[in-house]
C-alpha cells in the first residue's frame, strides 16, 4: 500500500511531460518531426500546407504531360509539330523545377537551402522563358512563312539563353559567399531582385515577340500565339506583384522576416500554374491531336458566301456507263409515248404514257401521276379522236 503514492506520482510526471511536449510542438505535426520541416504540417501556418498541395498537383500534372509526349512521340509524323518537342521537354523540366523549388521556401532555411534558393530560382525561370522566347520565334516563322526552324536550332537557342543566367547566378554566389565570406542566407531583397534583371528581360522579349505571331497568312498557328501572349502577360503581372510585395510591402507592414518566404513560394506556384495552363497544356494538345488545315471550310462561319444551288447531277461526276444507260432510257421512254395507245369505244385512240418501270397504265390519272406526257397535248388528242369518230 505504501507504493501507491509513488506510482501515482510517476504517472502524473509522465502525463505532465507528454503534455508539455505536445504543447511545444505545432498543431498537426508529430513528435518526431524536425523543426526545419514544421511548416509542411503546421495547421497554425496553413499557407505551407496549401502551397504544398498546390505544388504537388503541379508536379503530377507536369509529369503526366511528359508521359503523354513520350508515349505519342513515335506517332507524330508532322514535321512542324515534331520540331518543337525538344523545347517542350525543356520547358516541362523547368516548370517541374519551379513546383519543386516551392518546397525549399516552405521549409525553414539553412546554408544549403539558401544557396539552392539563390541559384536555382533565376536559372529555372530563365529556362522557362528562354523556351517561351524560342517558341515565339518558331510561331512567328510559321505564321509568316509556314515553315518552322529545326528542333536543334530551337533547343540550342533556349539552352544558350539560359546559360547566361547560370553565369550571373554563379558569379553572385562566388562574390558574396566565397570571396566576402558572408552567409548564404544573409542577403538583401534588392540584391536578389537585381540578379533577376536578365530574367525580366527575357519576359519582356517574349511578350514583345509573341505580339508579332498574330500577323501572318497562316491562321491556324495564331491560336498558339494568343496563348503564348497571355502566358507572358500574366507572368509579368505576377512578377510585378511579388517584387512589389517582397521589396516594399513586407517592410511597410513590418512583416519582412515572417512573410518573405511565403511571398516567394506563392510567386513560384502561381507562375508555374500560369505557364502550365496557358502554354504547356495547349502545346501538348496541339502536338498530340491533328490540326485543321488552312483551306478547310468552316460550316459555322456565316460570313462565307453560300454555295450555288445547282442540280446534283451537274456537280457529280457520274460514270460513262450510267450516262449512256440514262440516254437510252430517255429515248425508249419518248418512243413509247409516241407509239403507245389503246382503243376505247367512245374516246377512240388515247395516247398513254408508261411508268418508269415500262408497265402499261391505261387511265388518265396514271398519265397525270406519271408526269411523262404533256396534259395539253393529251386533251388535244382526245378532241381529234372524237371528231374522227363523228
Amino acid at each position: 500500500m505504501k507504493t501507491h503514492p509513488a506510482v501515482a506520482f510517476l504517472l502524473l510526471f509522465v502525463i505532465g511531460y507528454g503534455s508539455s511536449e505536445n504543447a511545444s510542438m505545432s498543431r498537426g505535426c508529430g513528435l518526431d518531426i524536425f523543426p526545419q520541416y514544421i511548416y509542411l504540417c503546421d495547421l497554425d501556418a496553413i499557407w505551407g500546407i496549401v502551397l504544398e498541395a498546390v505544388s504537388g498537383a503541379g508536379v503530377l500534372t507536369t509529369l503526366l504531360l511528359m508521359v503523354i509526349l513520350l508515349v505519342r512521340l513515335p506517332f507524330i509524323k508532322d514535321k512542324e509539330k515534331k520540331s518543337p518537342l525538344g523545347i517542350q521537354f525543356l520547358f516541362l523540366f523547368g516548370t517541374l523545377g519551379l513546383f519543386g523549388l516551392a518546397f525549399a521556401f516552405i521549409i525553414q532555411e539553412d546554408e544549403t537551402i539558401c544557396s539552392a534558393r539563390r541559384f536555382v530560382w533565376g536559372v529555372l525561370f530563365a529556362l522557362c522563358f528562354s523556351c517561351l522566347l524560342a517558341q515565339a520565334w518558331r510561331l512567328h516563322r510559321l505564321v509568316r512563312h509556314g515553315k518552322s526552324p529545326s528542333g536543334w536550332h530551337l533547343s540550342g537557342m533556349a539552352i544558350c539563353l539560359m546559360l547566361v543566367q547560370v553565369i550571373i547566378a554563379t558569379e553572385w554566389l562566388i562574390l558574396t559567399v566565397v570571396r566576402d565570406k558572408k552567409l548564404a542566407c544573409n542577403y538583401e531583397p534588392m540584391d536578389f531582385a537585381m540578379v533577376l534583371i536578365y530574367v525580366m528581360f527575357l519576359m519582356v522579349a517574349t511578350l514583345t515577340w509573341s505580339v508579332f505571331t498574330l500577323c501572318g497568312k497562316f491562321k491556324k498557328w495564331k491560336k498558339n500565339g494568343v496563348c503564348l501572349l497571355i502566358a507572358a502577360f500574366l507572368s509579368i503581372l505576377i512578377w510585378v506583384a511579388w517584387l512589389t510585395m517582397y521589396l516594399y510591402g513586407n517592410n511597410e507592414l513590418e512583416k519582412r522576416a515572417k512573410w518573405a518566404d511565403p511571398t516567394l513560394a506563392i510567386a513560384l506556384v502561381s507562375n508555374g500554374w500560369v505557364l502550365l495552363i496557358f502554354h504547356a497544356i495547349v502545346e501538348v494538345h496541339c502536338t498530340v491531336f491533328p490540326s485543321q488545315p488552312d483551306n478547310a471550310p468552316n460550316y459555322f462561319d456565316t460570313s462565307q458566301p453560300r454555295m450555288r444551288e445547282t442540280p446534283f447531277e451537274e456537280d457529280l461526276q457520274l460514270p460513262r456507263s450510267y450516262m449512256e444507260n440514262k440516254a437510252f432510257s430517255m429515248d425508249e421512254h419518248n418512243a413509247a409515248l409516241r407509239t403507245a395507245g389503246f382503243r376505247n369505244g367512245s374516246l377512240g385512240n388515247r395516247p398513254t404514257a408508261p411508268f418508269r418501270s415500262n408497265v402499261y397504265q391505261p387511265t388518265e390519272m396514271a398519265v397525270v401521276l406519271n408526269g411523262g406526257t404533256d396534259i395539253r397535248q393529251f386533251i388535244l388528242n382526245q378532241k381529234e379522236g372524237t371528231k374522227s369518230q363523228v
